[in-house]
């Protein structure tokens, strides 16, 4: 009990010697032990990489996670060292949603198939977008994490130890300092000054010591970048990967609603803005048309005879190819991307094919595929 009593009356007095040396130096009343510039520069980095890689952490979970509720819940299950529950992406529920409206509209209907069909997409797309959100936590949000709860908790610890050294340093210089003035005016004995002269070689000591500590740590920032580098190159690879997947869903998701007979088709001529080779979904209104074919009917409901279909003399327009496209039957011409074809259009076409020619070759080809050339 006593012991324990005399370390705790030591614990107070020594908090207590830190508070005046603080509150002094605050004050200009006391001097301070100024740290080399080096270490300054560390601290300096330090604090700059533990405060954007908060930014950073913070908003990547805002990407990946919209909804704030959500993520509160996840941070919860997180610190309870639970599992968090899986839950259904928007993507996934929309597609419920349409599979749904189409199940009671009419899945035979134009609009029920093309609802169906929708519906597969986007259930794929929200399976990529969870795939993208695990894979983005695990290789990215994860090591962020670490940093902040792991090295920047020990580095804070470090240099607060080092700030109370200092203090101690600081505190011992100035009691050596009266002892000397007090010995100048013979009011103090030899002894009291070689004691403040021996707490402060001890209190140097120890302040070197955890000045060396702390440097290491800082130092190793460096390599905290290195590994936060590598971290951004596997969400960049993982955020590539869900995009491409997307990409390739909704590519196949137009191929597929391309070939529905009359799907697009309305009932009023569509608007003929000016032509540009930026928007080739909505020019087809605008093409050379020639006289009319009595044997053509629109996509899917009849085969165009075309032997009998003959492009006017100045009325055509090169096209490049976008992406590959395989003919759904004989009618169709089959194209590879980055071609060059000859298209034109004719009355009562749906807006959203054109009669591309290729050499001797020639067959309706979707306008999403192509790029008008001027």
């Amino acid at each position: 009990m006593d012991f324990n009593m005399k370390k705790l009356a030591s614990d107070a007095g020594i908090f207590f010697t830190r508070a005046v040396q603080f509150t002094e130096e605050k004050f200009g009343q006391a001097e301070k032990t100024e740290l080399d510039a080096h270490f300054e520069n560390l601290l300096a980095r330090a604090d700059s990489t533990k405060n954007w890689t908060e930014k950073i952490l913070r908003q990547t979970e805002v990407l990946l996670q919209p909804n704030p509720s959500a993520r509160v819940e996840e941070f919860l299950y997180e610190k309870l060292d639970r599992k968090v529950p899986s839950r259904v992406t928007n993507g996934e529920l929309l597609a419920q949603y349409m599979a749904d409206a189409a199940s009671e509209l009419g899945p035979t209907t134009p609009y029920g198939k093309t609802l169906i069909k929708v519906a597969e997409a986007e259930k794929q797309l929200g399976a990529a977008e969870r795939d993208f959100i695990h894979t983005a936590s695990i290789s990215f949000l994860t090591p962020l994490r670490n940093f902040l709860e792991g090295d920047w908790k020990t580095i804070s610890k470090e240099r607060r130890l080092l700030q109370n050294r200092r203090l101690d340093l600081d505190a011992c210089k100035a009691r050596l300092k009266k002892a000397k003035a007090a010995e100048a005016k013979a009011t103090l004995w030899n002894d009291e000054v070689d004691k403040a002269e021996q707490e402060l070689r001890v209190a140097q000591t120890e302040f070197d010591r955890q000045a060396e500590v702390t440097r290491l740590l800082l130092e190793g920032i460096s390599s905290t970048h290195v590994n936060h580098l590598r971290c951004l190159h596997e969400f960049v690879k993982s955020q590539t990967t869900y995009y491409a997947q997307c990409y390739r869903h909704m590519l196949d998701l137009q191929k597929q609603l391309g070939r529905f007979p009359g799907t697009f088709v309305g009932t009023t001529e569509p608007a003929s803005p000016p032509l540009s080779s930026t928007s080739p979904t909505t020019t087809a209104a605008t093409m050379p048309v020639v006289p009319s074919v009595a044997s053509l009917a629109p996509p899917g409901e009849a085969s165009l005879c075309l032997e009998e279909v003959a492009p006017p003399a100045s009325g055509t327009r090169k096209a490049r190819v976008l992406y590959d496209y395989e003919a759904a039957d004989s009618s169709e011409l089959a194209l590879l991307a980055d071609e060059l074809i000859t298209v034109y259009s004719l009355p009562g076409m749906d807006p959203d094919w054109l009669i591309g020619e290729r050499g001797n070759k020639k067959g309706k080809v979707p306008v999403t595929y192509l790029e008008l050339l001027s």
